[in-house]
């Protein structure tokens, strides 16, 4: 299932993946109060009363109940957290979850319903950031006289890295660990791209 669920970009959550055997059995208005408790969670409020209120009711049974919500946590969390997320595609994706259609609309109305919510979601999510990379030189250096026989006429990478919070640092790379990192950068690339691929499909179907 992991290969036709374009939203995670890879292995759906367990969590996710066995939302619809726990939504079996639950009636509409069960499921809207459950959505609305997942919802008051991400948005950083108390949902303890509700969920109380929900487990009391009888009409799901408590490992239903932790499993949908934490099944619909995960999937809320991860699309409000994605912009430019299409519609039509977080639909397919939740067919392709198994969510019965009329479940399918009111979560699609929760993610597409209100794009602050998507916002607010997306920013408390980003955390700390780090300093990036603002310019990078570098030059190919051989050492003629060296403590070492072993490094004597041995060529290096020599960097310098500029960050955006002003720092810079210095350091040698050796020519077989330049190759190593050129190698696992191109893999690294190269794997986006098929994602990418799988993804543009996706829209296309």
């Amino acid at each position: 299932m992991s290969d036709t669920v374009s939203l995670f970009g890879g292995r759906v959550p367990a969590e996710v993946d066995m939302l619809y055997k726990h939504l079996k059995n639950v009636n509409r208005e069960t499921f809207t109060q459950i959505l609305r408790a997942v919802v008051d969670a991400i948005g950083g409020q108390d949902c303890c009363e509700s969920v109380r209120v929900i487990s009391e009711s009888g009409l799901i049974s408590e490992e239903s109940l932790n499993h949908v919500m934490a099944g619909l946590y995960a999937l809320l969390k991860e699309a409000l957290c994605q912009p430019s997320l299409k519609q039509e595609v977080f639909s397919d994706d939740l067919r392709a979850l198994r969510i019965s259609e009329e479940l399918l609309a009111d979560i699609v109305v929760v993610v597409f319903g209100n794009r602050q919510t998507s916002m607010n979601v997306g920013d408390k999510h980003q955390g700390p950031s780090l300093a990036k990379i603002e310019d990078l030189k570098w030059r190919v250096d051989v050492a003629i006289s060296t403590s070492s026989l072993s490094r004597a006429l041995q060529p290096s990478i020599l960097m310098q890295m500029k960050l955006s919070d002003g720092h810079t640092h210095q350091f040698e790379v050796p020519v077989a660990k330049f190759q190593e990192l050129r190698y696992n950068v191109s893999l690294i690339l190269k794997e986006m791209n098929d994602i990418e691929k799988r993804s543009i499909l996706k829209i296309q179907d």
